[in-house]
């Protein structure tokens, strides 16, 4: 099982650019990860970067997730959502995240 800063007693203090981009298992979207527990699926706080025409396949967030669009435009089966804009789906949500251009959350 990966653990990167999953002690929550522990204080953390990062930096994003300091943090190498990590291929993820589809091709054209990589990740700084900032905390993790667990393996692919996992509790999670990540930068994810989208290349343009990129998109996970469908998959289910067991635990919920909470995205926040830092640059370009994300897009799922839900709309199209620009810079600034918060998501936050419910436990046994199901969607195909992506992106048409170029894309951080």
């Amino acid at each position: 099982m990966k653990r990167i800063n999953a002690n929550f007693d522990q204080r953390v203090a990062l930096h994003a650019a300091e943090i190498p981009w990590q291929p993820s298992p589809i091709a054209g979207v990589e990740r700084r990860m900032l905390d993790r527990l667990g393996d692919e699926v996992a509790r999670a706080t990540t930068i994810v970067r989208y290349a343009p025409n990129s998109q996970f396949s469908p998959h289910v967030h067991t635990g919920g997730e909470e995205l926040l669009v830092i640059d370009g435009v994300f897009q799922d089966e839900y709309g199209d959502f620009h810079v600034g804009s918060y998501i936050r789906n419910p436990p046994e949500s199901k969607h195909s995240p992506g992106s048409e251009s170029v894309c951080t959350i």
